[in-house]
């Protein structure tokens, strides 16, 4: 997949969060957005995935070499987040079930490969809701990496991960990336990006 912004800018009532974003994302390849909190990191992932219409500017998908609707990304991205819900009344085994119903997992994985590369086993029939946040991110973070997806979008990853956690990651994301794969993680901490070949300031969208 290739992904391509056009003068994007992005505004919330009179604030111009993002001014002149001009950007070529290419499959294969793996970009950290860095920049302060608030700064319009997670906006941007935004507009990349679909859920946010820029204000201003365009943004075009190819797959193939041919022109992806928008209103078909979302059959080819995955997507984890703080601010992305897990459904909490499933258990663990019905979430990755339910995830494998419209988003197959990579390399033939089945659910219980995913459960045994999640660590956890022992909570396959817990609900999600009783779940630490470590284990919630680690689920998150599965869900989006796992999946047969050619666009992956990852926002501060590691947050709410100890040291094993973190390591844990790092990885399952060595894993699963490919030379197919076109990866964004939004974050200021080495540890979620140290793979990404390219940076990507956001303050360079801020006032253009």
């Amino acid at each position: 997949m290739r992904v391509e912004l056009h003068q994007v800018a992005k505004r919330y009532k009179t604030e111009w969060v993002l001014r002149h974003v001009q950007l070529s994302l290419q499959a294969g390849h793996a970009y950290a957005i860095t920049g302060p909190n608030g700064s319009g990191k997670s906006t941007l992932l935004k507009i990349l995935s679909g859920h946010l219409t820029p204000t201003k500017g365009q943004i075009r998908f190819w797959l193939q070499e041919q022109p992806l609707p928008t209103d078909q990304v979302y059959r080819h991205l995955s997507y984890a987040a703080p601010y992305i819900d897990l459904i909490e009344e499933f258990t663990l085994l019905e979430a990755l079930h339910f995830q494998q119903h419209f988003k197959p997992f990579l390399h033939q994985h089945t659910v219980a490969d995913i459960i045994t590369l999640l660590g956890l086993e022992r909570a396959r029939h817990k609900p999600i809701r009783h779940f630490s946040s470590g284990m919630k991110q680690r689920l998150k973070l599965a869900l989006a990496i796992c999946a047969d997806s050619r666009l992956l979008l990852l926002d501060e990853p590691t947050a709410t991960l100890d040291r094993q956690g973190i390591e844990w990651y790092q990885t399952l994301i060595e894993t699963f990336r490919h030379n197919q794969r076109l990866i964004v993680v939004a974050s200021n901490v080495e540890d979620d990006f140290f793979f990404c070949q390219q940076r990507i300031q956001i303050l360079d969208f801020k006032n253009g």
